[in-house]
């Protein structure tokens, strides 16, 4: 699963997801992708999951690129502990997704091969999204 491999600390406030995706809302590198309509935290056992969902599709046909990374840390106190006592333990990774924010894409495929890939990818993730290419969000639509 993704994590970082170090980080300056080990557990964080849990911050907002408030407003839109300022970056990573356009397609670089694909043809086709997935944007995130809601915001959401991704775990990085959902990322995984997708991946392998389009891969396995696509039968290592054409290229996929992942374009967030779980680099949130999310803290969790055991189960029946009662109220105080500092801070939980590091229970897991997710990435903080804004609306608007492109999750993942693909090239290399049909149109109609990649969008089913993605389709089963969306299944995948815990929030509201949509398939566009890279046409759609170069004209205007963001």
């Amino acid at each position: 699963m993704l994590m970082p491999k170090r980080v300056k600390h080990r557990k964080q406030f849990r911050g907002t997801m408030t407003g839109k995706a300022m970056r990573g809302n356009k397609i670089t590198n694909g043809e086709f992708g997935i944007v995130a309509t809601e915001p959401c935290w991704i775990r990085s056992n959902q990322i995984e999951a997708s991946r392998i969902a389009m891969t396995r599709y696509i039968k290592r046909g054409g290229k996929v690129w992942i374009k967030i990374f779980p680099d949130h840390p999310v803290t969790a106190q055991p189960a029946e502990t009662r109220m105080g006592k500092g801070k939980g333990n590091l229970e897991y990774w997710v990435a903080v997704v804004k609306p608007g924010r492109v999750l993942f894409e693909i090239s290399g495929v049909p149109e109609e091969t990649a969008r089913e890939a993605l389709r089963l990818a969306m299944h995948k993730l815990p929030c509201k999204c949509k398939i566009v290419s890279k046409a759609d969000l170069e004209g205007g639509e963001s």
